[in-house]
């Protein structure tokens, strides 16, 4: 997977409600602490329910990603996500100019998206460097996609027997698994292998209404006392033209999870979901319901083009393929 595509950005409306939410978050100060933390699954770590993540990092210069990265320690968020892939390894290396300094304080993830052993060994040697730590926290099985792959990943000399030593080795804490493609891949993987200690998927408010993480994969996770990371909760933006972010945030962090990664590239939205963060309080069952009702007229491939596309009808042209993270 190469540089995250913000799809969004090419849309007026989204960028115009980036633009206001910016303005907003930075019309008031947001003093550090008092983010609420959520025990992460089996894991027992306690993390901070919104987390940022480096995949958007290519959007910005050097000196604004680092800004965004130390702004989020100053603020008090503990969980910082990356992966090998992200900016060519770059969004690594930004991670590695900030973080070190608060190792202690900081639970940091990354992800490879290798499917053999000697390759997935090599990439997280390389990301152990750029990150400027001798081991990370958690490190991710990154974008399973397709059935065929969890054979590959699993059999012998495949990238799992990295992962397994890799944590017998301390290199990392613990191991999971990312996927945005087909929730029943990711159920696939949860019933082949029941060592993952994580899992990160696609959670949002038009979720539930096609091909549904929510519905097929969250119980599963549950059941495994997985330590479960949402992401997407804001679909690229596109969800922006249709929800305010407050409501988007708030309706992935009444779901049953532990965290979410937030992609912000400015502090205004670092800031803004930060504040919806320490102000959250539950949805009550009837407002997540009636906000899956809003979301009817706007679900599927279209919005959520990281998804299997099983909606394409005769004779329309082929979507281009994803290239987000």
């Amino acid at each position: 997977m190469k540089r995250r595509t913000f799809v969004a950005g090419l849309l007026g409306g989204t960028l115009a409600g980036l633009g206001q939410r910016s303005a907003r978050a930075g019309s008031r100060q947001v003093k550090p602490g008092d983010i609420p933390k959520r025990v992460f699954g089996k894991t027992g770590e306690k993390l901070t329910v919104v987390g940022q993540a480096g995949g958007r990092f290519p959007l910005i210069s050097d000196r604004e990603a680092i800004a965004v990265t130390r702004r989020a320690v100053d603020l008090g968020i503990n969980y910082f996500d990356t992966a090998h892939s992200y900016w060519n390894g770059h969004s690594e290396e930004i991670y590695g100019e900030v973080l070190p300094e608060f190792r202690r304080q900081v639970f940091i993830t990354t992800k490879s998206v290798k499917r053999t052993r000697r390759e997935a060994e090599a990439e997280l040697d390389l990301s152990l460097k750029r990150l400027r730590t001798d081991y990370v926290d958690l490190w991710q099985i990154h974008s399973v996609s397709e059935t065929e792959e969890i054979d590959q990943i699993l059999g012998p000399g495949g990238a799992m027997e990295a992962f397994e030593a890799a944590r017998k080795a301390g290199k990392c804490r613990f191991i999971g698994f990312t996927g945005h493609r087909d929730p029943h891949v990711h159920v696939a993987m949860l019933k082949a292998y029941q060592g993952f200690d994580t899992i990160l998927m696609p959670l949002h408010i038009a979720d539930p209404a096609y091909l549904s993480f929510e519905k097929h994969v969250l119980p599963l996770a549950i059941e495994q006392n997985l330590g479960i990371q949402g992401m997407k909760n804001f679909a690229n933006a596109k969800l922006l033209q249709s929800f305010s972010a407050g409501e988007c945030l708030n309706y992935v962090l009444s779901l049953p999870i532990h965290c979410t990664t937030v992609g912000c590239t400015t502090l205004g939205q670092l800031e803004d979901d930060v504040r919806i963060a320490r102000e959250f309080s539950p949805y009550s069952p009837e407002q997540m319901a009636s906000l899956r009702r809003r979301a009817q007229g706007i679900k599927g491939p279209g919005l959520e083009d990281w998804k299997r596309d099983v909606e394409v009808r005769a004779g329309m042209a082929a979507r281009p393929p994803y290239l987000g993270g």
